[in-house]
């Protein structure tokens, strides 16, 4: 009795997919129909967690070490994203930077001095699974999210830890 109820059961889930594949329901369907749980935070897209707006931890490449540092530390990332003059992410400075930069001359730099240039990016249709493995393996805590070149978001892994993706 136990094997044909076992058949059953992997029959009717055979048939279950093959209905869902033939009406084209996808994973983001799912993720309308079941948002809760970890497969459903995993289909949440990097723009449905990112932060932005007012929150975007953001300066001008011009901006001098002091008021980055306040800025740095308002926004509250442990990251500063730096933008050129038309706001294209050209670099980033992270608490590391800060560590290795320190020197008696220190607040005399600009961010341009400090900042590491070309910082990893994702793009805002990134799964919040990959944005978190894409996190994990480059070993960060923070990722920009950028169109176009230009940030529209930042996602920090305790975001992904609150939606459950992780």
């Amino acid at each position: 009795p136990t094997t044909s109820a076992l058949v059953q059961l992997a029959a009717g889930d055979a048939l279950a997919i093959a209905l869902l594949e033939s009406r084209g329901f996808t994973a983001q369907d799912f993720r309308v129909f079941h948002p809760g749980g970890r497969l459903g935070a995993s289909l949440k897209t990097a723009a449905d967690i990112m932060h932005k707006d007012d929150t975007l931890p953001i300066a001008r490449n011009d901006m001098a070490m002091p008021d980055a540092l306040v800025l740095m530390t308002q926004k509250g990332f442990g990251v500063l994203g730096i933008v050129d003059e038309f706001n294209r992410l050209t670099g980033i400075i992270t608490d590391g930077d800060l560590r290795r930069h320190i020197s008696t001359n220190f607040l005399e730099k600009t961010v341009v001095e400090v900042m590491t240039p070309e910082p990893k990016t994702i793009s805002s249709d990134m799964l919040s699974a990959a944005v978190l493995e894409f996190i994990n393996s480059s070993a960060i805590t923070s990722v920009f999210v950028v169109e176009n070149e230009r940030p529209v978001g930042i996602i920090h892994l305790h975001d992904l830890l609150r939606i459950g993706a992780a």
